[in-house]
């Protein structure tokens, strides 16, 4: 992005702030644009995020202008910030379609969507992507610890900004390992209050 304009701009176009302006939004957007915009580098709290999270969603577009939203998932953090401005993660053996990776070659304009249903919070992040092959040091650093996945390539994300998007609308749901564990949880405690009900009654 140019430095002179707001980060924002790479999803406010011209287009949309008029769009905004018709529908009575556009004065509090400009005022994140007067503050320059969205941020553009990993913060603790957005690194924090995405360590929690086990999916996200990655768009690409060829250089036909066609779009394509592919889920990637793994163990949580799989995803993983290697310095102030770049995401990474081991990109693991799938359905041998490659459409992510060809489009990718046409342009590196991508797109991470992070959604974490249990807490009703989402992230957006635009960016460039690139896929890194024949770096096993790489591969080998970004890759999950334990995870039997098979790996091929490294995705790097390299962020052009990144807005943490409100939690209307969005429905609460809970993973499963995080149900288990709540489940688990309870048990623990029930049992614990049985051994005490029964020492008393001793």
């Amino acid at each position: 992005m140019d430095s002179e304009r707001p980060t924002s701009d790479i999803a406010f176009t011209d287009t949309v702030k008029q769009l905004q302006a018709r529908n009575g939004s556009r004065d509090t957007y400009a005022k994140v644009e007067a503050r320059g915009g969205w941020s553009d580098r990993i913060t603790p709290q957005l690194a924090g995020f995405i360590a929690q999270q086990n999916s996200f969603y990655l768009a690409t577009v060829n250089a036909e202008g066609q779009p394509y939203i592919q889920h990637r998932g793994g163990p949580r953090g799989f995803l993983k910030p290697i310095d102030e401005q770049t995401l990474a993660m081991a990109d693991f053996r799938g359905n041998r379609q490659f459409i992510s990776q060809g489009n990718l070659l046409e342009s590196r304009k991508a797109f991470i969507f992070l959604m974490d249903y249990a807490n009703r919070r989402r992230i957006k992040i635009w960016g460039e992507a690139r896929m890194i092959e024949d770096d096993p040091a790489l591969l080998q650093s970004v890759m999950p610890e334990g995870f039997a996945a098979a790996a091929e390539r490294v995705l790097l994300f390299r962020i052009s900004a990144w807005d943490p998007n409100c939690p209307q609308h969005i429905p609460r749901k809970i993973d499963a390992d995080e149900v288990e564990a709540m489940l688990a949880e309870r048990d623990r405690e029930i049992a614990e209050l049985k051994a005490q009900i029964e020492h008393l009654r001793q």
